[in-house]
């Protein structure tokens, strides 16, 4: 499913129109991308929860010449799936 298709499920079950379930998923995005930034937590109860972890800085191989690079820190997006959505899905 793509944003165009998620939009069009929000209308749908919604009963909003397009336009405004574009915006109410372009303002949960925007809102949860300003979280995340921010160093917050974001917990959806029965859908998941996102949070910010860090990775730290660690040396790889080029799988072509076999040579080591050297691979940054970095800050990645994780999701927790939570139960109620779990369970739906099994």
């Amino acid at each position: 499913m793509n944003k165009s298709e998620l939009v069009d499920a929000i209308a749908s079950n919604s009963g909003l129109s397009k336009a405004d379930s574009k915006r109410a998923l372009d303002g949960l995005t925007t809102s949860v991308e300003g979280a995340l930034k921010k160093g917050d937590k974001v917990s959806l109860v029965g859908f998941g929860s996102f949070s910010i972890s860090n990775r730290a800085a660690r040396t790889g191989r080029n799988p072509q010449t076999g040579k080591e690079i050297q691979i940054a820190a970095k800050n990645v997006v994780k999701f927790k799936a939570g139960a109620d959505l779990s369970g739906k899905v099994n």
